[in-house]
């Protein structure tokens, strides 16, 4: 995909590195102090449910601003199926380009190749007021729940898209984040100190 001043295309494995700090950089104190999401990213790549067909980059000027990326996953039917479908991220754009358009840009693009390849739909956390616009509506109105999460619950986080319409008909049950996405913070840290150091800060509006 060309356009006036950026590229969207698929990530070179010898980019993996400038990636993983690209991802660094864009999350650090944002969610918690410092940021796991840069090894999350690393250790997916070799996860089963990876799909390489869907790891994007966005390009401009020669240098990389932006990423996503797709992994597979299930809703577990309340009537016993196993309904396919994807969640997706980390996705970033580089601080200082945030807030530009480029993000939408390049999630639409990405939610564009994914439909294409025939997946039915698209499951994650964000905030609706960003993913919103690009389609997103909150899950439980599609009748899927976010796993662990007590019935009356906020789920307001649970976000759903289809990429093909009425695929979700008919369908109730349990999303499950994959297991791929849960790392445990020792490692996190030990991946970290092959980066420049930063300051980890606790800030206002963190989550963890």
């Amino acid at each position: 995909m060309n356009t006036n001043d950026y590229i969207i295309r698929l990530e070179k494995k010898e980019e993996h590195r400038e990636v993983e700090n690209l991802v660094r950089e864009s999350f650090w104190n944002v969610y918690r102090p410092g940021c796991s999401e840069h090894y999350v990213l690393h250790m997916l790549r070799d996860n089963p449910d990876f799909i390489k067909e869907l790891d994007f980059i966005m390009e401009q000027d020669g240098r990389l601003i932006g990423q996503n990326m797709f992994m597979k996953a299930v809703v577990e039917a309340d009537d016993g199926r196993k309904i396919p479908i994807l969640t997706m991220g980390p996705i970033c754009i580089t601080p200082e380009l945030k807030r530009k358009g480029y993000g939408k840009k390049l999630l639409d693009y990405s939610l564009q190749k994914a439909g294409e390849m025939g997946f039915g739909a698209v499951m994650f956390e964000g905030n609706i007021d960003f993913y919103g616009k690009s389609g997103f509506d909150y899950a439980e109105k599609f009748g899927i729940r976010y796993h662990g999460l007590p019935e009356g619950a906020d789920a307001s986080f649970f976000l759903c898209r289809e990429l093909i319409p009425g695929y979700l008909d008919g369908v109730t049950g349990v999303y499950h984040t994959p297991q791929g996405y849960y790392v445990a913070d020792s490692d996190v840290d030990e991946f970290d100190k092959s980066f420049p150091i930063k300051e980890k800060l606790k800030l206002p509006g963190q989550l963890f």
